[in-house]
């Protein structure tokens, strides 16, 4: 009797029982049985090699990890307020800046004055408000493409997908990020604006290329589960096989899952939303994301989903919500830790 067995990270039960190869007619029916006991007997441990992000990166096996992240800090005083709370009152972390606004400079001041704070680089290529605006940190000219007619980024992602190249792209990009270094912040992390860095493969391209070279993680998910890349692609996201292809190849940390805040009718409907979405998820690493801020007039006067970024400025510092989290078993973590713990295991 001969049998070949290949273990591999990517290993399902039912490649297990395909590569369980038997090479004799003869033999015993038990024994084949007792073999294939013996054989899904392993799987569990077998599967831990696939395993998760969180996994990989050692969190407790078989937890949801969950990295709550705070949107939009520098849009305007108002976000930067309800980031600020949070992370002084000891709620959250992790939070990432909107370099173009006019307010992104005093958070960066701040984040200088809080080295443990998680405080990263919101890449931004739209302007999506109808009268609070803003347009790119490099020179206009050398990018032409990301400027609409009123001399700012335009609204829309599909708007910028169609005017703007890669390469304009990737001048804005590093532009944003160096103007953080030059105020003294090395950002922990980068990620998208309105997804737009995900708005075409050769967008998607240059963000990992633009996160690798300066060795700082992006929200890139990992794409090599069908399901997880199918879901995205369902929300309009173009992902196709140089896409796939490329973040396989993306060296620096991923994600296994990534979703947002639930809107609420109430807050209270918006903090069961919150509590639904949490429980659906499956074990891993998943960041979930929102734009807290606090209330004035001045907001209302900027979005018309002033509404929910007041209950998002709340939202977190709730007992209910920690309480939540404590029966779940939920291990929350930023992209500092995350970081840390892959460097680690270099």
């Amino acid at each position: 009797m001969k049998y070949i067995y290949k273990e591999s990270p990517e290993i399902s039960e039912d490649k297990i029982l395909f590569n369980l190869l038997y090479f004799n007619t003869k033999t015993n029916h038990l024994f084949i049985c007792l073999m294939t006991m013996l054989v899904l007997s392993s799987v569990p441990k077998v599967l831990s090699a696939q395993s998760t992000w969180a996994d990989k990166l050692g969190f407790p096996q078989g937890k949801k990890v969950i990295l709550l992240h705070m949107d939009d800090a520098g849009m305007c005083p108002e976000a930067n307020a309800a980031v600020e709370s949070y992370i002084e009152n000891g709620h959250l972390s992790s939070a990432a800046v909107m370099m173009p606004c006019v307010n992104a400079e005093s958070m960066i001041d701040w984040a200088n004055s809080h080295p443990l704070a998680d405080i990263g680089v919101h890449l931004t290529l739209t302007s999506e408000w109808k009268t609070y605006r803003w347009g790119p940190v490099s020179d206009p000219a050398k990018v032409p493409g990301l400027v609409d007619p009123d001399g700012k980024f335009y609204h829309e992602v599909p708007d910028v997908v169609m005017h703007a190249t890669a390469n304009e792209v990737e001048i804005e990009i590093r532009a944003q990020i160096e103007k953080a270094i030059a105020l003294g912040h090395k950002p922990t992390h980068i990620d998208t604006h309105m997804g737009t860095l995900y708005g075409s493969a050769e967008y998607v391209k240059v963000f990992l290329k633009v996160a690798e070279e300066y060795h700082i993680p992006a929200n890139v998910i990992d794409l090599s589960v069908p399901e997880v890349a199918g879901k995205f692609k369902q929300q309009g996201y173009p992902i196709n096989m140089d896409v796939i292809k490329n973040v396989g190849e993306y060296r620096l940390p991923k994600l296994d899952n990534f979703t947002s805040v639930p809107e609420g009718s109430t807050y209270e409907v918006k903090r069961a939303n919150f509590f639904n979405l949490v429980k659906a998820l499956n074990p891993g690493l998943t960041e979930i994301i929102f734009h807290p801020a606090t209330l004035t007039e001045n907001l209302k006067t900027i979005t018309g989903s002033w509404q929910q970024r007041v209950w998002e400025s709340q939202l977190f510092a709730d007992p209910v919500v920690h309480q939540f989290f404590k029966n779940e078993g939920i291990v929350s973590t930023n992209w500092k830790e995350i970081m840390d713990r892959f460097e680690s295991k270099k």
